[in-house]
């Protein structure tokens, strides 16, 4: 099945390596020409800025979900193709992997690493089956990736993560597993 929708989870700040955002941007440019609609936090600020800003530079589409609470803090993105406004957190999540078809995580903090393993959490439970992609962008989740393969090897999992999980190391990658 090609995909149609994808889930972006990221920083709403930037990082300090150039590599992320530059990254950022081929992703957006990548689904604005291959036409899949970008899901995200609603943000105009960050790693989630950037890759919204690429792919409506491309022509593509971006539907962004972002809590009253954070209309402040991340400055809602004025420029997309639609803007939803949740009541909180939780909805705001679920309402991003009810739209997506899959989900692709980039650098980012806490944030992200909580939609991440809620995500990959949801999957166990068989609550969705979305495939979720990670790219590691200059090594960012090496450390990430060596604990989840220690929950693996100390029995902690019910599957093998790279069933869930596809790790990537190029935004070009992911082209080939969502078309």
């Amino acid at each position: 099945m090609a995909i149609q929708s994808l889930a972006v989870f990221s920083g709403s700040k930037k990082g300090n390596n150039p590599l992320f955002t530059k990254q950022a941007g081929q992703l957006g440019k990548l689904l604005a020409e291959h036409q899949i609609t970008l899901i995200y936090g609603g943000g105009s600020a960050g790693i989630m800025g950037t890759i919204a800003d690429s792919v409506m530079a491309h022509g593509g589409k971006v539907t962004g979900i972002i809590p009253r609470l954070l209309l402040e803090w991340e400055i809602q993105h004025q420029h997309i193709t639609e803007l939803i406004i949740s009541d909180d957190m939780h909805i705001r999540k679920k309402t991003i992997y009810s739209l997506c078809d899959a989900a692709l995580i980039l650098p980012g903090g806490f944030g992200t690493l909580d939609e991440l393993f809620e995500i990959v959490t949801w999957n166990q439970l068989s609550i969705h089956d979305k495939q979720i992609y990670i790219l590691n962008s200059g090594g960012f989740y090496d450390h990430l990736i060596h604990h989840i393969r220690q929950m693996r090897e100390e029995e902690f999992l019910y599957e093998e993560a790279e069933k869930r999980i596809t790790i990537l190391n190029e935004p070009e990658d992911l082209i080939h597993y969502l078309t």
